[in-house]
């Protein structure tokens, strides 16, 4: 009976709940959520004390651990960070930030009703992919378009309409996985089309192609190979030669261009990655592409091409079930209407804006922020501005880097610096906009390639937060 003395202060959970901090719990978070938070904290204090360990019963003290955890749970799970990685479209971290016009268009649509499948003129029901099919037309001069709710879904969904129960011929080397385990030949598989491989992993030519064609062929397939290279002694069939013989032999020609992109990326500095107009214009009948990514929209897969393939593409039954909701509609509708505008649109677009960044730019941010971090981490780190490199990430030019900078803070202790960094890293995760960077060569990267100037003042702010201390749990 040692513990009756302890579990008769225990204090009821409607005492708790006629305290002014339960009033103002109620007010923010509902009568039953508190009532629930209540008497679970007053129930884990009855185990606590059972179990000879010990807990505050005092009332305050319940109310305090109550808030914090209504605060935690009604917390949402999805959070912005600071991404200092140096991976500008890092598919962890959400790829492409959006443009604030199509910020402002998703939260316009969201707010309310809308036209999504309603033809205002004729009062009659409508359909909605014509919110973007003409303006994708129009940019990439294809007869059709129609867009699905990634990249994934756009290459099933063409297989499924195009060759199913029929073969695909694709190049050996071209059978790739990207993030999530998505493998090309299980996605040929799930889409009722059978996988006929042609040449080697670094050869392929094209009397590989024409030895593969039979009765039982429904298409011919490139996938671009955009998360990886193959180098040395290599060999790939032009897609205008593909794009020939397809055609000689009444098939289609199909191409996955992966990430893709609507604007020569060289024009700003960078690597040229195919374009889908180029992919057209060399033959394809069929290109998907992502709608994030390079081209800078929300996730979303986009095919264009014939108009009757696509007409096909669209009757499938599973095009309802891979199609994009209002809000992104109403972002990348709002991101292709830029592409009207060329002149402006590396200023317009954050993702071409952040690739485009030079080096003299990023350096000059560091070096603003560089005080305030040796602030925050005392005489824990050293911090410097140093030279590194940038990729672009999400499977796009994976062998291409770009010119960057970052503040990079190496550990003074020499001994367990391992340790350290890893604290270092954790404590910058743990702050309100949690901080991702990387730890690279015995120290800890903040790459600030995507750290613009509107972003420096929050980020500078919350540093007063961050706590090294060893013991801190984080």
């Amino acid at each position: 009976m040692a513990g009756s003395a302890p579990q008769s202060r225990l204090p009821s959970v409607d005492a708790v709940l006629r305290t002014e901090e339960a009033s103002a719990l109620i007010d923010a978070y509902g009568r039953q959520a508190v009532t629930d938070a209540v008497r679970e904290d007053v129930a884990a204090l009855r185990r606590a004390i059972a179990a000879g360990g010990d807990g505050s019963t005092e009332i305050a003290d319940v109310a305090a651990r109550v808030a914090a955890a209504l605060e935690a749970l009604s917390a949402p799970s999805l959070r912005p960070v600071f991404n200092l990685t140096g991976t500008v479209l890092h598919t962890n971290l959400g790829r492409a930030p959006l443009p604030p016009e199509a910020i402002e268009a998703v939260a316009s649509i969201a707010r309310g009703a809308s036209n999504l499948e309603y033809d205002i003129p004729s009062g009659r029901r409508g359909d909605r992919d014509v919110h973007l099919d003409e303006q994708v037309g129009a940019l990439t001069g294809a007869e059709g378009a129609t867009v699905v709710n990634n990249n994934a879904a756009a290459v099933l969904l063409v297989l499924n309409a195009l060759a199913l129960r029929k073969e695909v011929i694709v190049s050996r080397g071209e059978l790739i996985e990207i993030g999530g385990a998505f493998r090309i030949p299980d996605i040929m598989a799930r889409a009722g089309a059978k996988l006929v491989e042609v040449g080697t992993t670094n050869r392929t030519h094209l009397r590989d192609y024409e030895a593969a064609i039979g009765p039982r062929t429904g298409l011919i397939m490139k996938v671009h190979t955009s998360n990886y290279e193959v180098r040395g002694f290599t060999a790939v069939v032009p897609e205008k030669d593909l794009a020939s013989l397809a055609h000689d032999n009444g098939i289609p020609f199909v191409v996955d261009l992966g990430s893709g992109t609507l604007t020569d990326l060289s024009r700003f500095g960078l690597p040229h990655e195919p374009t889908a107009q180029e992919t057209l214009a060399a033959g394809a009948d069929i290109v998907t592409f992502s709608g994030d990514k390079l081209l800078g929209g929300p996730q979303a897969g986009v095919i264009v091409g014939r108009g009757d393939l696509v007409a096909r593409i669209k009757k499938n039954p599973l095009k309802r079930a891979m199609r994009c909701d209002k809000m992104t509609i109403a972002a990348l509708s709002t991101v292709l209407g830029l592409y009207r505008d060329p002149d402006r649109l590396v200023e317009r677009v954050p993702t071409l804006r952040l690739l485009a960044r030079d080096r003299a730019d990023i350096e000059a941010t560091v070096e603003r922020l560089l005080p305030s971090l040796q602030a925050a981490v005392g005489d824990a780190a050293q911090i410097s501005c140093e030279p590194c490199q940038s990729q672009i990430g999400s499977g796009s030019l994976p062998e291409e880097r770009i010119d960057s900078a970052a503040a990079v803070l190496r550990p003074t202790a020499k001994r367990g610096a391992g340790s350290v960094l890893k604290r270092m890293a954790a404590a910058f995760r743990a702050l309100p906009v949690p901080v991702i960077g990387r730890i690279q060569d015995d120290a800890f990267w903040l790459d600030c390639r995507c750290l613009e100037a509107a972003d420096e003042e929050a980020f500078i702010v919350q540093l007063g937060q961050l706590d090294l201390s060893p013991g801190k749990r984080t």
